[in-house]
């Protein structure tokens, strides 16, 4: 029984009171195999053999430092969310002048996403031999599966792409883009199912910019309406929930941005908690709260059934936060939401690209292996 929370429990399915958001730094092997095939130094084949080794290593770190679930690391893409939309039927990855939104720092390679056709799941997708190769090297132990929410697609080509050049299909029909991207993702959920994923989380960036005011007004001036739009997405969250099986469990990450340690937005949830918190049927919110840029917990009150994995250790740099101060912010947010409705991850992943975030291999396991000892205490029978 645990000493700060009498009738607090740990929890045997996903999310779990201690998760990950997904992603782990690239190991160098890697780094360097996917740069000589990228120059025709190694072939395709040999890449795929360096990733598995890697991947193989990771699941192995992951069981060892006590996680009920592990993942991939993305360590087979590029991109946290391009590579899996791209691969859609209908959708295509182009250079671009600008990144399609603005980190603080760092410049995010230039690339985008345009729409050429409709929108569609393929029957093959590479992401399901990536779901395949995850699920027989975790042999057995439980495995997540990361991809982007489907409002990423809309919202690069239609949100942050002012005045959005879109084929004779969506041109002036939003409610059938909206339609198919939505049935593309059912088709998608069913085909992870079919290969054996339980457990799905949908990573997305657009809440985060919805949460700020900068944003909300820049996209207002450009004729967006944010609110409506943010509805619209909650309606293709539930239409893919509910036709999902029950038996997986499905969750969101909510970002602002994770590129080399940087951010593209701040704001905290309160302009977007009653209609996502309160509306949007997802077992689970990956939320961040490691900074004041995530604003406080009052937006928590419009959690209903779900639960709420608190990010409230930083993926951003290796500095260790003090056990006392997180446990501390564990009681605040308990003020709105039972405890046995929260759980405890890093902000978010370690590498939301292939480069990573500015931090060591060494500095990442141990911020997990201080959220494992404060589970235990909060949650557990310490």
């Amino acid at each position: 029984m645990s000493k700060l929370f009498p009738h607090a429990t740990l929890r045997d399915r996903a999310p779990f009171r201690f998760d990950i958001v997904g992603s782990f730094l690239r190991p160098d092997t890697l780094k360097q195999a996917r740069r000589q095939c990228a120059c025709g130094e190694c072939s395709t084949d040999e890449l795929h053999q360096v990733e598995t080794q890697a991947v193989s290593h990771l699941i192995a770190q992951e069981k060892a430092v006590g996680l009920p679930n592990v993942t991939d690391g993305e360590f087979r893409r590029t991109w946290w969310h391009l590579d899996f939309l791209f691969e859609l039927l209908g959708v295509e990855l182009q250079e671009a002048e600008t990144y399609s939104t603005q980190f603080k720092a760092h410049m995010h390679r230039p690339v985008t996403l345009k729409i050429t056709d409709k929108i569609e799941f393929p029957k093959v997708h590479p992401f399901l031999d990536h779901f395949k190769a995850l699920q027989a090297e975790a042999d057995g132990y439980p495995v997540k599966f990361t991809i982007p929410s489907p409002s990423m697609l809309h919202l690069i080509t239609c949100v942050r792409t002012p005045n959005p050049q879109l084929i004779e299909r969506y041109a002036g029909k939003n409610d059938v883009l909206l339609a198919d991207i939505t049935a593309a993702y059912i088709d998608a959920v069913q085909a992870l199912y079919d290969a054996g994923c339980r457990i799905l989380q949908l990573d997305d960036t657009s809440w985060g910019e919805f949460c700020s005011e900068e944003k909300r007004a820049l996209y207002a001036s450009q004729g967006v309406d944010v609110d409506a739009t943010a509805h619209s997405y909650v309606k293709m969250l539930n239409d893919i929930r509910d036709a999902a099986p029950q038996d997986m469990a499905i969750t969101m990450h909510i970002c602002r941005g994770n590129f080399r340690s940087t951010w593209f937005s701040s704001g905290g949830y309160e302009p977007v908690a009653e209609i996502l918190f309160g509306g949007c049927n997802v077992d689970g919110f990956f939320l961040e709260y490691d900074s004041d840029r995530a604003g406080d917990f009052q937006p928590l009150r419009f959690i209903r059934d779900q639960q709420v994995v608190l990010g409230l250790v930083t993926s951003k740099s290796g500095e260790l936060e003090a056990k006392e101060a997180i446990i501390e912010r564990i009681k605040e947010a308990a003020q709105y939401v039972d405890i046995n409705q929260l759980c405890l991850s890093p902000q978010c992943g370690f590498a939301s690209t292939e480069e990573g975030n500015v931090l060591t291999e060494e500095d990442q396991w141990k911020k997990l292996a201080l959220i494992r000892s404060i589970v235990d205490e909060v949650w557990g029978d310490k």
